[in-house]
């Protein structure tokens, strides 16, 4: 977790010591009354992910405006996504045309399919819908689930 409206610079900070780490966001056009803008939009305030040793993990800690890893409850290590999980999740984010949300609630559990066509093709995640519309969700174990609106005549079912 990082100091609310820092996560740019403490994602710079740590590319700059050699850490690896993930910032989800997303660009979107936004309209005003007399212009249209593209801002990035933050997908998950105040939380950047990043990829650490044990022996990296206090560097993380003293880069400024970080706060704390997360800790589930009852733990007292950092909390950890698998690797397959957080592709899925970077993948979506990199190529996804439709705006990305993010859910920290109990996902109703779906099908499972895989996207067929399109920018996502490939990707894999369980089918929902969400507020009347058809959306495809990536869960990321300890912390929520990702989603995006897409038709679904994109997705197939995923045998087995």
């Amino acid at each position: 977790y990082v100091k609310m409206h820092h996560e740019k610079k403490v994602q710079e900070r740590l590319t700059a010591q050699g850490i690896q780490s993930f910032l989800p966001i997303q660009t979107e056009t936004r309209q005003w009354s007399d212009r249209k803008k593209k801002v990035d939009r933050i997908l998950i305030p105040m939380m950047i992910f990043v990829y650490v040793n044990p022996q990296e993990q206090l560097q993380v800690l003293q880069t400024p405006s970080v706060m704390h890893y997360m800790v589930l409850r009852g733990e007292h290590t950092p909390a950890t996504i698998p690797s397959s999980q957080m592709e899925q999740f970077r993948f979506m984010v990199e190529r996804s045309q439709g705006a990305i949300s993010f859910e920290t609630s109990a996902l109703e559990l779906g099908q499972e399919v895989r996207v067929a066509a399109g920018p996502l093709k490939g990707m894999t995640g369980k089918l929902t819908k969400i507020k009347g519309k058809t959306t495809i969700a990536i869960s990321l174990d300890t912390i929520g689930y990702a989603t995006v609106e897409m038709d679904v005549g994109m997705v197939e079912r995923v045998l087995g």
